[in-house]
């Protein structure tokens, strides 16, 4: 029975590489990537989402779903998961796999107004699988910034990179130099290409977190 269940397990990851590979054929700069995240990487990315903190966790760019999986099995509830996905196809795939969480189609990048009167209550944290480097300074600079408007002060953002050298979000740009904060991961090597995981706080947040939680 586990050889049969890890045979349908990579059948499902092949099927899902497919739809990637498709999506990102017909549209690379939304798609920004060939395949999915990889286990060790959602699951890094899961791990840095503080379990304490009351409020919902909005997913940007959950794809076929790897993050969204990982957020689930660390314990996170359903109801308490926003995801936010541009690709009507990844959409529907989403709400067959994902029963429970709410799915928006819309633009990641326009948060402030695709989230408008789908979130009732509190937002805790954002994780992001977003192709930022595909993108200007000025858009990735929107996107934090609305992501804490509605976050608040207390509010943390988690952003996967394949760019190991730097942080996706530029942090000396107008508009981001020195109102926030940013701490990289090591190297995740398990991943393919290999990634780290950002975090972004508020500057003078006391509570930034320096390490991942298990």
């Amino acid at each position: 029975m586990p050889h049969r269940t890890q045979k349908a397990s990579g059948r499902a990851r092949l099927v899902d590489n497919a739809r990637f590979i498709r999506q990102w054929i017909e549209n690379p700069r939304l798609i920004g990537a060939v395949s999915p995240s990889g286990r060790a990487l959602a699951k890094t990315m899961a791990g840095f989402v503080e379990l304490d903190r009351e409020g919902h966790i909005v997913e940007l760019g959950p794809g076929t779903g790897p993050v969204t999986q990982a957020l689930l099995a660390r314990g996170i509830a359903p109801e308490r998961l926003v995801l936010v996905e541009y690709e009507s196809r990844f959409c529907h795939l989403l709400s067959e796999r994902f029963p429970g969480v709410t799915i928006v189609q819309g633009d990641a990048y326009g948060l402030k107004a695709t989230l408008d009167g789908k979130v009732p209550g509190k937002i805790a944290t954002v994780v992001s699988s977003l192709p930022l480097l595909v993108r200007p300074e000025r858009d990735r600079v929107e996107l934090l910034n609305q992501a804490f408007e509605l976050m608040g002060d207390e509010g943390l953002f988690i952003q996967f990179t394949y760019g190991l050298t730097k942080s996706p979000m530029p942090m000396h740009a107008s508009g981001v130099n020195g109102a926030y904060v940013g701490k990289g991961s090591p190297p995740v090597v398990l991943n393919i290409p290999p990634a780290r995981v950002w975090r972004y706080r508020k500057a003078g947040y006391a509570g930034f977190a320096g390490k991942r939680k298990a």
